[in-house]
Formats: C-alpha cells, structure tokens, sequence
C-alpha cells in the first residue's frame, strides 16, 4: 500500500472532513452528501450487513460508511475515480469496485419499501390529491422524464448509445410524484433512443394500454386514452 493511502484515517474526506461537517455544519455535510446526518447514518446502519467483510492478515476492509459515503459522492458530484481518490485515500480500482458492491446493496436493501406501488384507487387519487395541492395540477398521477447516465462505450454496438449531447449513456425513464420520490423507473433505454421510443416500449405503457396496473382509478385511464389519441407520444 502506498504510503499516502495508509494515511486514510487521519487525513481522509470521510475520517476528516465529514466528521467536522457533522459536527460543525450539519447544512453543510447536507450538501455535500446531498441528505442530512441522520438519513446517511441510517443509510449505513441499514447497509452494513451487506458491506461488513472480515479482517484478515493482509489489511483491515472499508468501513462500511466509508464505501456508503464514497458512492454518494460520486452521483452527486460525478468525479472520477481517479480524482476521488487522492482525498478519499482509496485506490480508483478500489473504488471502482466498491460503488458497484454499494449499489446492489441499496437495490435489495430498498427497493421494495421505496417502490412500492399503490394497491388502491384510494393511494393513486391521494398521489393525484398531492398534485392538486402542492403545484395546483388536476388529474396528474406523476412527471416523467429522462436523464443520460454516461457510461463506457459498449462494443459493436456503439451508435445505439451514443446520443445527441456527444456521449455514450443509458437511458434512466422515471415517473416522481408531487414530492420528487420515484413512482416508477425505466433503466434499459440507449443513449440514441427518444423519451417516445422508450416509453412506447415500457410495461408502464403496456400496463395503462392494458389496464394492468392494480387499483389504477378508470377515470385517469380514461385520461391518459384521451391523450394518446390526440398526442404521437407522451407529454
């Protein structure tokens, strides 16, 4: 190990830094980490089941919050691993390794808790009821939109994912609710592909063409008929 990374837990980000953001500037470890003390703190509390390995004779693992803070720093700022790693003291091969281990975790730890789709008619006009009070919408189940998520080149199918901002990305298509939470996510979508394209190739579709979808109220069904036949796609 070289010598500037064995200094980790006495001048790196998360030794340092974050320790006197919390104690010192809660508003600024909330910007930094993009949440507050207590939800990261039961971020990790939560995960460290699934991030915990063992001490061997060759080196003590990362601490569960520093794998935890390293992969929130990274989606909310979009730094490189070789740039992360000077201040967090973690080889980018490491950390590289580590976002991966960190992602399925909040994956299986969340997802049916923070996903969950409403059961009844009662829940979606609550969600629509949301819309109405807070941005003064009527008959809105949700806002969708996409966002480029950069990503490596595929092989041999480089065209498909390259899209017209100049880069190679996949397709993150949601639905958020008044209060920005996600309602539903469509992460297969190519860089090259519209919003219309995916959309039109979604089980969202798919479920709303064939009323599917548990509980949904036939009034916004009706709704959403309406709007495909007068609409080439969404809006």
């Amino acid at each position: 190990m070289r010598d500037w990374i064995g200094r980790r837990p006495e001048l790196g980000l998360y030794d340092r830094l974050m320790v006197e953001l919390r104690n010192e500037d809660p508003r600024a470890f909330q910007n930094f980490m993009r949440m507050p003390p207590a939800m990261f703190d039961e971020i990790v509390q939560r995960l460290t089941p699934a991030l915990s390995k063992e001490t061997t004779n060759w080196r003590a693992p990362l601490d569960p919050g520093l794998k935890v803070a390293l992969s929130l720093r990274h989606h909310a700022s979009g730094a490189k691993y070789r740039e992360m790693q000077f201040g967090w003291k973690v080889p980018h091969n490491t950390i590289s390794l580590v976002l991966r281990v960190v992602c399925a975790a909040i994956v299986d730890e969340f997802r049916h808790g923070l996903l969950a789709p409403p059961q009844t008619a009662a829940e979606w006009r609550q969600i629509s009821d949301n819309w109405m009070n807070s941005w003064n919408f009527p008959h809105v189940i949700g806002a969708i939109d996409s966002k480029h998520i950069a990503c490596k080149s595929p092989a041999n199918v480089r065209s498909d994912y390259f899209n017209f901002k100049g880069f190679f990305s996949v397709i993150l298509l949601a639905v958020v609710t008044s209060d920005y939470k996600f309602l539903w996510i469509d992460v297969s979508g190519k860089g090259s592909s519209s919003d219309v394209h995916i959309y039109n190739a979604s089980d969202l579709r798919e479920g709303l063409q064939n009323n599917d979808i548990i509980g949904f109220p036939q009034l916004y069904l009706t709704f959403w008929w309406e709007m495909m036949l007068s609409h080439s796609g969404p809006t």
